[in-house]
């Protein structure tokens, strides 16, 4: 059964450009190495992985999906090079959902807001000690200040890659889905 689901409802070929963890450090006080660093890792990784794999998407009618974040729709300067780069990564996927066009390659890039990953606790531990809070604390004032319910779980944000990379989802190519739990409040 899994084998004829696979087979049914997801191309031969998916690509997801998971990879990146840029330092969150204030704008003023990012080194250019730094900068540097995180493009390599999150923006250009994505871009020579994605070109790598473009003639086995082509001939398979493959599917891509990059993550950015959602930084990249609301900057500030305590995180100006993952907002940046974030951005990067939107716009990279709207150039490959172009060349996708003609090749017959899905291209769509995924902006997930505050999920709760390892990663994020490991900040939490790290910067609530500094602000005078505990992790606890820190860890429920964010969804509140942030304007949402609670944060996100990485199987949601899995589950919608699953989605993008179907059969159902074919025609929606050149798209970036925000899931954030209503956190960005613009259109």
């Amino acid at each position: 059964m899994a084998l004829r689901l696979h087979i049914e409802y997801f191309p031969s070929y998916a690509l997801l450009n998971i990879a990146g963890a840029v330092p969150q450090i204030d704008l003023f006080e990012m080194t250019d190495t730094q900068w540097e660093d995180g493009m390599a890792l999150k923006l250009h990784g994505a871009r020579r992985l994605t070109m790598r794999a473009w003639e086995a998407l082509k001939a398979s009618k493959g599917a891509v999906v990059l993550i950015s974040g959602s930084a990249a729709l609301d900057p500030k300067p305590a995180f100006a090079a993952v907002a940046t780069i974030n951005a990067a990564i939107i716009a990279l996927a709207k150039a490959f959902a172009e060349q996708g066009i003609k090749d017959g390659v899905q291209v769509n890039s995924v902006v997930p807001g505050a999920v709760m990953t390892g990663r994020r606790r490991s900040f939490m531990e790290h910067w609530a000690p500094e602000h005078g809070m505990s992790v606890a604390e820190a860890m429920k004032q964010f969804p509140e200040k942030a304007g949402i319910a609670r944060y996100g779980e990485p199987d949601e944000i899995a589950g919608l890659m699953a989605y993008l990379v179907s059969r159902e989802a074919r025609w929606l190519t050149g798209a970036s889905v925000r899931m954030d739990g209503g956190e960005i409040k613009g259109i």
